[in-house]
């Protein structure tokens, strides 16, 4: 490449308004048409071949992070192994890649790749800037049409490189699939160690991928069922404290703990709003279990959404805040209603063999996840009208869904037969991609957050 072209990339790269989008820049329009695509429905079967070798970079250069040629390998790794575990995509081993080398970001070898039998191939650079900050380039290739797709570039402090290269597998999950991201997200979920009968349950969070782990609470008091707020700046769960079953908030900011709502009851099962506006609850009055709404900020009135004469609890909002789902037993068996936001037009939606419960309505809308008990726990999947619904999972005892931002996924715990012992779990809308999520120690009530900025 001639040095001209390479300083006038480089600037494009990391000047452009473009570069700090999220959103990948459409194709050079030189490049021509491209019909790659990946099938979601068949191709977990038949997962692309992908090529994803080590980012290069201009000079290497130390980083709090490490240097910029070590941090190129760590950022490809990020990006095959999110690509790997979404099921759609199949990289090449590092047996088959070579080394690419700076001034080949944007002129492939293309004879090269095409006799490894990759079909789409991503190159990169890692780059410090003057102040600090990294450049961390991606670029999408179609090796038989011999054409670029698309291009990103993300500014990120050092220590967020793993964020940048989340964003990077996004770009070309997204430009593959069809689908929305959800790679550069995180998740809460309860941290869990000790005998059967003395668990200890904290509150921690991590990178989707389980990297980034940190603990939240230390453990003195048993926590359940966190959810993320939808600016992921505070986290609202049941937690023991006092040997009182009460819902707070966690603000991530300050680490502090603040109690919702004072009640000399029992309140559990906590949401929030899509909005953030207000925390969705349960609460027990004299053996009585019906669903309330409050501000989220605490210190308001407490409006009483269901009324019936039995327990009525696990709600969970439509992405647009007017409807929730909820699990009663008001039939005589547990099973799952929709209802409107302000508590009207409660009709039943589960009619299927067991009980269902812990519903977990879809980011897309166009689902709700539960788990069915009856022979065993299972999650799956339905529509909101309860229509066409289907198992996902056969562990001994899968619970608790949660749904990846784009509404593919779906995160939940499984609990091993006898032993009490609980492990993060998660499965794709096909029921095939089913894998573990790898945490420190046990853990339970995933709640996946929505997409980082």
């Amino acid at each position: 490449m001639k040095p001209s072209r390479l300083l006038a990339l480089l600037l494009m790269l990391v000047v452009a308004p473009a570069i700090r989008a999220q959103a990948p820049e459409a194709a050079p329009a030189a490049a021509g048409p491209s019909r790659l695509v990946v099938d979601v429905t068949g191709g977990i079967s038949q997962p692309m071949p992908i090529a994803i070798p080590g980012m290069a970079t201009p000079a290497v250069a130390d980083t709090p992070a490490g240097d910029t040629a070590a941090l190129g390998l760590r950022v490809a790794d990020v990006v095959t192994n999110d690509l790997k575990n979404s099921g759609l995509f199949n990289p090449l081993p590092k047996s088959a890649l070579q080394t690419v080398g700076y001034s080949q970001m944007s002129t492939p070898e293309y004879p090269f790749w095409i006799q490894t039998g990759a079909q789409a191939l991503v190159q990169g650079f890692v780059q410090l800037n003057g102040d600090g900050t990294l450049t961390v380039g991606c670029y999408l290739y179609d090796v038989f049409a011999k054409s670029e797709l698309t291009r990103q570039g993300y500014v990120v402090p050092a220590a967020q490189w793993r964020q940048a290269a989340h964003k990077c597998a996004d770009m070309i999950y997204t430009r593959l699939t069809g689908e929305g991201p959800y790679f550069n997200s995180r998740v809460v979920y309860v941290s869990e160690t000790g005998p059967k009968l003395n668990r200890i349950k904290r509150l921690a969070y991590m990178d989707q991928d389980g990297a980034n782990h940190r603990f939240l609470t230390n453990g003195q008091t048993i926590v359940l069922t966190p959810r993320f707020a939808p600016n992921q700046q505070s986290i609202v769960y049941m937690s023991y404290a006092g040997n009182r079953a009460r819902v707070y908030v966690y603000d991530m900011g300050t680490g502090k703990q603040r109690l919702v709502v004072d009640q000399p009851h029992m309140t559990f099962s906590p949401r929030f709003s899509p909005d953030g506006k207000y925390v969705i609850f349960s609460m027990a009055i004299g053996g009585n279990t019906d669903i309330y709404r409050t501000i989220a900020g605490g210190g308001g009135a407490l409006e009483r959404l269901t009324t019936s004469p039995a327990i009525d609890t696990g709600a969970s909002y439509s992405p647009d805040g007017s409807r929730i789902v909820f699990e009663s037993d008001r039939s005589g068996t547990q099973q799952l209603y929709v209802m409107n936001a302000d508590g009207s037009n409660q009709n039943r939606i589960s009619f299927g063999a067991g009980r269902y419960g812990s519903a977990a309505w879809s980011p897309r809308g166009d689902l709700i996840a539960f788990t069915r008990i009856g022979g065993g726990f299972n999650v799956g999947v339905m529509g909101v009208d309860g229509s066409n619904a289907r198992i996902l999972t056969n562990g001994w005892q899968d619970e608790g869904p949660s749904w990846s931002p784009n509404g593919r996924v779906i995160m939940y715990f499984r609990t091993g037969q006898g032993s009490g012992k609980a492990d993060l779990w998660s499965v794709d809308l096909t029921g095939v991609n089913e894998r573990p999520v790898p945490t420190p120690l046990d853990g339970s009530d995933p709640s996946w957050g929505p997409l980082l900025p």
